[in-house]
């Protein structure tokens, strides 16, 4: 065992490795950042960089970090996402370790809402597109999802911390979940 890891407690499993925490709160942080100065200043800028950067970084662990971080480990198909939402509707919702199939498509919608908003907001920046009024309006367009996503995400977090009696901001916090009684569905 590495350094840096902690033996879980019995009964307990490693579901969110510490790259992945890191990158969540670290994103947390910068969105945040984001939302709250203007456009321009120099805190905006430095946070969108760094939102562009920790996107980077989050599309090559989805593809090489361990289980739960891949994005083959909780991107799932329609008539998966159709059949949790019929579940979660009926207050029977399947417990996943990692992301339900409704919370692995909020993830990809993040990313994607965020890889273009910080992508617009990194061209904003060069000389060529500093004065584009489109591409400033796609960025302030697209950024603004965000008030829709974000608030989606905490809602589903909460929603799914009271059905399966787990607190999910302590698991992407310590990374650690309750062990499933049975086979994890995932």
């Amino acid at each position: 065992m590495r350094a840096q890891e902690v033996a879980p407690k019995p009964g307990w499993v490693t579901v969110w490795d510490l790259p992945v925490r890191l990158f969540h709160w670290a994103l947390v942080l910068c969105v945040t950042v984001d939302l709250i100065f203007e456009a321009g200043t120099r805190l905006h800028v430095v946070a969108g960089f760094s939102v562009l950067a920790l996107i980077c970084f989050r599309l090559i662990w989805g593809l090489v970090g361990p289980q739960y971080a891949r994005f083959g480990g909780f991107i799932h198909g329609p008539r998966a996402v159709g059949e949790y939402l019929v579940r979660l509707k009926a207050r029977k919702p399947p417990r996943y370790l990692g992301h339900n199939p409704l919370g692995g498509w909020m993830i990809f919608a993040l990313l994607a809402v965020l890889a273009v908003t910080a992508a617009t907001g990194a061209l904003i920046e060069t000389a060529r597109f500093a004065h584009s009024h489109r591409l400033k309006e796609l960025h302030e367009t697209v950024a603004s999802i965000l008030y829709v996503l974000v608030p989606l995400h905490v809602l589903g977090v909460l929603i799914s911390s009271i059905a399966h009696r787990e607190n999910l901001v302590e698991a992407m916090i310590t990374g650690r979940k309750r062990a499933p009684a049975e086979a994890p569905v995932d």
